[in-house]
C-alpha cells in the first residue's frame, strides 16, 4: 500500500471518525478518567476532538492543519503545561488501540503508527513536572 498513513486509513472522513471515536471512549472508558481531567483542565473535550484531527491530519502525512492554525507542531511544547504520568500515556495509547481496532484498522501501515504514536507519547511524558511550574 502506497501513499500517507491518512490516505491508507480512508483520508479525512476516516480520521474525523478515528478521533471522534477516540474521545468517545476517552468519555466514557474508565482509563480516560485522569485524561479527561486532564482535558477539563485545559480547553475541554471539545476543543481538543478539534485540535487532535488538526494535529493528527498533519501528523500522518495530510494537510497540516494545526500547523496552518499554531505556527508548529511541536508535540512537546503543546503538552509542555500538562502533568503526564507513564500511566496517562499508556491510557491514552491503550485507548487509541481500542479505537483502531475498533474501526478495523490493521496492517503494516497501522503498527507503524502505533509504535510511532508509543514514541511520542513516551516523549511527553513528565512525572507531573511541567514547565513553568
Amino acid at each position: 500500500m502506497t501513499g500517507s498513513v491518512l490516505e491508507q486509513i480512508g483520508g479525512e472522513p476516516a480520521l474525523h471518525e478515528l478521533v471522534e471515536r477516540f474521545y468517545d471512549l476517552v468519555e466514557s472508558l474508565p482509563e480516560g478518567a485522569q485524561l479527561r481531567f486532564l482535558h477539563m483542565e485545559g480547553h475541554g473535550l471539545a476543543h481538543t476532538r478539534v485540535e487532535q484531527f488538526n494535529f493528527m491530519s498533519g501528523f500522518m502525512g495530510g494537510r497540516q492543519y494545526y500547523m496552518e492554525k499554531h505556527r508548529h507542531m511541536n508535540v512537546k511544547q503543546i503538552h509542555e503545561h500538562v502533568p503526564i504520568r507513564l500511566e496517562d500515556a499508556e491510557n491514552w495509547l491503550a485507548i487509541m488501540d481500542k479505537t483502531l481496532a475498533g474501526l478495523g484498522h490493521a496492517g503494516p501501515h497501522i503498527d507503524r503508527l502505533r509504535a510511532t504514536l508509543r514514541r511520542v507519547a513516551m516523549l511527553l511524558v513528565n512525572d507531573g513536572q511541567v514547565a513553568g511550574a
